[in-house]
């Protein structure tokens, strides 16, 4: 089955099956969240600081979301809200952890590839990139998720943010050149497989 824009070929919308799951189908979140788990875990590993959080934090957002499927008011694609749920989740646990501090009792720290067809090299860069990530501040590193690495626009991430456009973009102008100089070792083709 594929999945275009919120539609499986021969299946329901994204719409429709969050309708039909306020509706009463227990069957229709569980389908809305097949088509759109990976794109969420991969959200939450970028905007977390650690695999645990990114795990508790989408844990909660789906809760939520699952909880709160009747509010949503149609002004964005149910992929839209799923994510901007995310996000809070994972910046309401980092200002938690904040406040609280825990430490991770697991020994791998590593993302596992979800498909075989992953090359060690991009999982190494991609180990690479979200350390650097994780060093940026929650405000920068939402930013440039959103608009680096999910590739919204500058105003569909200030929407998904709740922040003005020029909000986003100088804190993507920060983070990027906090980026650059974490990543400067890269620079020089003998430092890349």
């Amino acid at each position: 089955m594929r999945i275009f824009r919120g539609v499986a070929e021969g299946g329901p919308s994204d719409v429709e099956l969050l309708a039909a799951h306020v509706a009463g189908d227990p069957h229709a979140f569980a389908t809305l969240l097949g088509r759109h788990y990976d794109h969420l875990w991969h959200v939450a590993t970028r905007t977390s600081y650690t695999r645990e959080d990114a795990a508790d934090a989408l844990q909660e957002a789906l809760l939520s979301a699952h909880r709160n499927a009747g509010s949503f008011r149609r002004d964005a694609a149910v992929r839209s809200w799923l994510h901007t749920i995310v996000v809070n989740a994972c910046l309401d646990r980092i200002r938690r952890n904040k406040a609280r501090p825990a430490v991770s009792l697991s020994a791998d720290e590593d993302d596992e590839p979800r498909d075989a067809r992953d090359r060690v090299a991009e999982l190494e860069m991609s180990l690479v990139v979200d350390r650097a990530l994780a060093q940026l501040p929650p405000d920068q590193r939402t930013a440039i998720v959103a608009v680096d690495l999910e590739g919204h626009s500058t105003s569909e991430a200030a929407r998904l943010l709740g922040v003005p456009e020029g909000t986003v973009k100088s804190r993507c102008a920060r983070g990027r050149k906090k980026l650059a100089a974490s990543l400067e070792y890269f620079r020089d083709e003998g430092n890349r497989s």
